[in-house]
């Protein structure tokens, strides 16, 4: 009779110098994944708080006195001999000078740098969380109006959007192209990263990202544009979030977790489904479906970068 796979709660903690670095620390050999980077942390013992067992480990692995401050993201992971859930936050102070304690290797980490480290599976959407916006506006297909599209992408820019899928396959190719140019120009006055729905050959010539469609996704045979511009995917199942992983795509979006508008009768997720698709892949992956905002919260309980969404983050 095979064995159940047991359940393990990990509390790890973000600790960042007056410099912005972000501690990492080396698994020692002898343990499983060994030489791999992960933020600091350890298991949550029977009993035990999440505050309480984060301030036990890193007082027993770096020697210092942590402040627990808020939550940034709970990760479920399978692995082939446990099922991991890894809770992360954020370290808002704390008393001493780190060491490795149990002879683990430390580094300090410019954010920037934290993508070149090789890490265990679950501690991957971690990174994800410290760099990319927790939320990824979808825009809508552009009316008749360009002015008034462009005029409302740029009102969305200024509200906070930090991440943008310009969706525009209804447009004439001439149309689409001098549409998109204006968009960008905007995009990037805001500081905003910005992604073509579906065209990967005009976002290569734009020197954007590309989103591709989850038809495309599982046609595609590897990453369609270089490592510098982004890629994404849209995802509804286990082998196409496992597709988006095997071509190298930088996130994914899936969904949608509740019914909405857009796709009136569509099967949704909820939040216990996305959770067990999540815990398959490491990928960031943005949750989609009747979110907003007030979501972010729930949707990072179940390891997602955050939110995607048309409606809710295009103003009226």
């Amino acid at each position: 009779m095979d064995q159940p796979i047991r359940s393990i709660h990990v509390v790890a903690g973000v600790i960042t110098d007056a410099r912005g670095r972000v501690l990492l620390a080396r698994r020692s050999g002898g343990r499983d994944m060994a030489g791999l980077w992960e933020f600091p942390g350890g298991k949550r013992e029977a009993g035990e708080t999440s505050e309480a067992a984060l301030v036990r480990e890193l007082r027993e692995e770096l020697g210092i006195e942590a402040e627990v401050g808020e939550a940034l993201i709970e990760v479920p992971q399978l692995y082939p001999d446990k099922r991991l859930r890894l809770e992360v936050r954020r370290i808002t102070g704390w008393k001493g000078a780190p060491r490795g304690h149990e002879g683990q290797a430390l580094a300090w980490v410019a954010p920037d740098r934290l993508t070149s480290y090789a890490m265990p599976p679950a501690d991957r959407p971690v990174v994800g969380v410290l760099l990319h916006p927790d939320r990824y506006l979808v825009t809508p297909e552009p009316a008749a109006d360009d002015e008034a599209w462009l005029s409302a992408l740029e009102r969305a820019l200024g509200a906070g959007a930090a991440r943008v899928q310009l969706r525009m396959r209804q447009a004439a190719p001439a149309r689409m192209r001098s549409l998109a140019e204006r968009a960008i120009a905007l995009c990037r006055r805001a500081g905003a990263d910005v992604l073509l729905n579906g065209d990967a050959q005009l976002a290569r010539e734009l020197g954007i990202g590309v989103h591709l469609r989850a038809t495309q996704l599982r046609e595609a045979i590897g990453r369609p544009l270089p490592k510098e511009l982004p890629v994404a995917a849209s995802c509804h199942d286990a082998g196409e979030l496992k597709a988006a992983q095997r071509i190298g795509c930088d996130f994914a979006v899936l969904g949608p977790v509740r019914e909405t508008a857009t796709h009136p009768g569509a099967d949704a997720l909820g939040w216990e489904s996305f959770a067990a698709l999540r815990e398959a892949v490491s990928l960031p992956i943005y949750a989609i479906g009747g979110l907003s905002p007030a979501d972010i919260t729930a949707a990072r309980g179940q390891g997602a970068q955050g939110i995607a969404a048309i409606r809710s983050l295009w103003p009226a």
